[in-house]
């Protein structure tokens, strides 16, 4: 039976539906210094929130000619002051998602950059510390979207960072001679491995900016949270973090894991051969926008993470089944409508007879018993098990994989979420959601999308960092505001102590290792229940772990 990953290339689709945005002069902030190890940055210090902010700082050299496809490279130390109050170049990627408001200087190879956002007075508060990565499929995104913005995180009395790397084929490339050149014998995971240059770069600095080197906390979303699970799993990385939040994301099979290294150097030199480069001298000859014209339709899970032996010596299920991880307290979770029931791919019409079809072609002889994990009935009945069964596909299970692979192969704490809590009406009724939380123009040629009926991919972030308001699409309602704060405070929690629970709080059980542990559902009201749908995962995990 091959179980294959079919929905990922439409998100291809996918039309930006706003400009990007532009970054502007804070008129309520004034100069602020700091030493950092490579030389002094200047940010801003914000009078009406009280919070410091640094934006584009670097991390790493410049990743570009001869450091094209290579480990990132420490920053060299500067002398004067280094101006560090608008956000750096975004990785070069194209426009592939409606939902990305980005403020960054531009495109560009030279993208290493980090923004922190800090509340301390001083440098010796040791407060916890947040480090997000960005989601969009290792081919799109940027730490200076709306969403991920760190001033209400710090706001909480947490240090908030969020952090740059290499998207698609300049960050995740293999090629045999870009391994034989390695001093580690690796190629590709060059994204991954600008993540662990930033977590260093945590570790030398952050405590100038009141930070606690010892309290890093990582998170991240759909690609970020795959990148999360892989940093928990990397020998690199795991003694540099003390806790790990993932939404919506796990690097387990289907979803974006990683392939040996011999197949992503096949995959690389096999595109070599097609747009006539015949050797590494001549990929990095090319310019970024030959390079970029060249790749461009094709990055989105074509150039894979790597089990490279350096970064990752093993997939991922081996490692934390053997309890190489990082043995740190995990917070994970997915939402409701991960997917539409479109991704199937069942055709023009849903009806129980092509439903019944579509799975019997996807699962053979199991097909009865994946009728009864997602049975179908009336319409409503039928849409919403096809939506669920798109969701898990897509990357509810491969969510699931991780957090049961922790909680059975660790001590550690571990929390798990469902956030269910649908967007509200969009401002302008032109425009409908995208396939994986992307926002597009609606088709008058093409049937009505459906209207999600929960919470869509990538709904959460806003809630989560309490950014709802820098999301202009949405008409947010006292509800929403609602249901954020509750989000940020348990995330806020989980961040400070390894525990999400707090005053005012409904409580939220940690994992125990049973058949079905009690999960969080945040919504309106939320609150913890025995999960319902894990017979679901343990079905799809006896088919993928075939493979």
């Amino acid at each position: 039976m091959n179980l294959k990953f079919p929905f990922l290339g439409l998100l291809f689709i996918v039309i930006p539906s706003f400009l990007i945005a532009q970054q502007s002069v804070n008129q309520n902030a004034f100069p602020v210094q700091i030493t950092t190890a490579n030389g002094i940055i200047e940010g801003e210090f914000d009078i009406k929130t009280n919070i410091q902010s640094f934006k584009g700082i670097p991390f790493a050299q410049p990743p570009v000619g001869n450091l094209r496809w290579k480990e990132p490279q420490p920053v060299l130390n500067w002398t004067g002051i280094k101006q560090t109050k608008k956000f750096g170049p975004r990785a070069v990627q194209s426009n592939i998602f409606g939902d990305m408001g980005f403020r960054s200087d531009g495109i560009s190879e030279d993208c290493l950059y980090l923004n922190v956002w800090s509340p301390a007075k001083s440098a010796n508060e040791k407060l916890p510390v947040l480090v997000y990565f960005y989601g969009g499929g290792f081919a799109a995104g940027d730490g200076s979207e709306n969403r991920y913005d760190g001033e209400n995180m710090a706001k909480k009395g947490i240090v908030t960072l969020t952090v740059n790397y290499r998207l698609g084929i300049f960050g995740f490339f293999s090629h045999p001679e870009l391994t034989k050149e390695s001093p580690n014998h690796a190629s590709g995971n060059y994204g991954f491995l600008d993540q662990n240059a930033a977590l260093k770069w945590v570790q030398a600095n952050i405590a100038q900016f009141g930070g606690d080197p010892k309290r890093v906390t990582i998170a991240g979303e759909s690609a970020g949270s795959i990148a999360v699970s892989a940093q928990m799993a990397s020998p690199l990385s795991k003694n540099l973090i003390a806790g790990a939040i993932g939404e919506s994301g796990g690097s387990f099979y289907p979803t974006l894991a990683p392939v040996p290294l011999a197949e992503a150097e096949k995959t690389g030199l096999e595109f070599g051969q097609k747009i006539g480069a015949k050797s590494l001298k001549e990929l990095r000859a090319m310019s970024t926008l030959e390079l970029y014209q060249k790749s461009n339709g094709t990055s989105m899970g074509v150039f894979k993470s790597t089990i490279d032996g350096y970064f990752l010596p093993k997939s991922l299920p081996e490692i934390f089944e053997s309890k190489q991880q990082a043995m740190i307290p995990l917070l994970l979770g997915w939402n409701s409508e991960e997917m539409t029931f479109r991704a199937l791919n069942i055709g023009k019409d849903l009806t129980n007879e092509s439903y019944a079809a579509k799975i019997k072609e996807l699962y053979g002889d199991k097909a009865q018993e994946v009728l009864k994990l997602y049975p179908a009935g009336n319409p409503e009945i039928t849409e919403q098990s096809a939506t669920d069964l798109a969701g898990d596909r897509f990357i509810a299970y491969s969510t699931w994989k991780w957090f049961d692979l922790h909680r059975k192969n660790s001590s550690q704490p571990v929390y798990r979420y469902y956030f269910s809590k649908p967007r509200p009406e969009m401002r302008d009724k032109d425009l409908e959601a995208g396939l994986a939380g992307g926002v597009i123009k609606k088709d008058k040629n093409e049937p009505k999308a459906p209207k999600p009926k929960g919470a869509v991919h990538s709904a959460e972030i806003e809630y989560a960092m309490g950014n709802l308001a820098t999301n202009k699409d949405y008409a947010w309602t006292e509800d929403d505001y609602k249901v954020s704060e509750t989000m940020m405070n348990y995330f806020a929690n989980f961040i400070k102590s390894g525990n999400p629970n707090g005053e005012k709080l409904p409580i939220w059980p940690m994992a125990k290792d049973e058949k079905k542990p009690e999960i969080m559902v945040i919504d309106m009201e939320s609150k913890a229940k025995k999960a319902e749908n894990d017979d679901r995962y343990l079905f799809l995990d006896k088919e993928y772990t075939k493979k």
